[in-house]
């Protein structure tokens, strides 16, 4: 294996939740007097920490969101989530192969703590992630596309970020990735690959990634 240490995104790396979490945003923001289509959404927010959602619409329309914004779109997308979420195809075999070749790995994700366990939970995929693994923009002070959260991840791995592999499905992360310093591989399976091209490699499906960790 090349990498000391395999950092995964969470939302449409690990669990099929940026469909959901996109419609849901883009229902809510249209909701309270700011139009968005599901692919504004996708095009704006994927990727983002909840903090870039309130400052683009700061930013774009000069007026704030609810103060209980975050807490009302949480609940929405987690009962989505409970009733719709699937694990991303194919990435129960790549974390198989990672534990079997003793390679770390932990997730690293824009979403809240809350979030990444009700995903995990919801799909089975909690067995993979004990507490020790799992790493919030929550837990910086900036989200993607900073660095920070890529940078605390390995820290707390005890991995030097020269030796981790990054995996990413968002132009927003991917950028983060490089400014780390680390290598990353992009996910195109719902992002087009012209918005990752910054990543050093490209697949389009876990069986790829598989074959590509080898």
């Amino acid at each position: 294996m090349r990498y000391d240490l395999v950092i995964f995104d969470n939302d449409g790396v690990l669990v099929d939740s940026e469909p959901i979490s996109n419609r849901h945003l883009a229902a809510y923001l249209t909701e309270l007097g700011h139009p968005t289509s599901y692919e504004d959404s996708i095009r704006d927010y994927m990727g983002s920490a909840m903090h870039r959602i309130h400052e683009l619409m700061l930013e774009r329309t000069g007026q704030r969101l609810p103060d209980d914004f975050d807490d009302v779109f949480h609940a929405r997308v987690f009962a989505a989530f409970e009733r719709e979420l699937q694990p991303v195809t194919g990435v129960a075999g790549v974390l198989e192969k990672l534990a079997a070749d003793g390679v770390p790995y932990c997730v690293a994700s824009s979403g809240s703590h809350a979030r990444i366990r009700v995903g995990h939970r919801t799909t089975g995929l909690d067995r993979w992630f004990p507490e020790e693994r799992i790493f919030s923009s929550e837990d910086v002070g900036r989200g993607k596309p900073a660095p920070d959260l890529f940078l605390y991840a390995a820290q707390r791995m005890g991995v030097a970020p020269e030796r981790c592999l990054v995996v990413e499905d968002s132009p927003l992360g991917v950028q983060a990735a490089v400014a780390a310093g680390m290598t990353v591989y992009g996910f195109t399976a719902m992002t087009p690959a012209e918005k990752l091209a910054d990543a050093d490699q490209l697949f389009s499906s876990m069986g790829e990634l598989a074959d590509l960790l080898v």
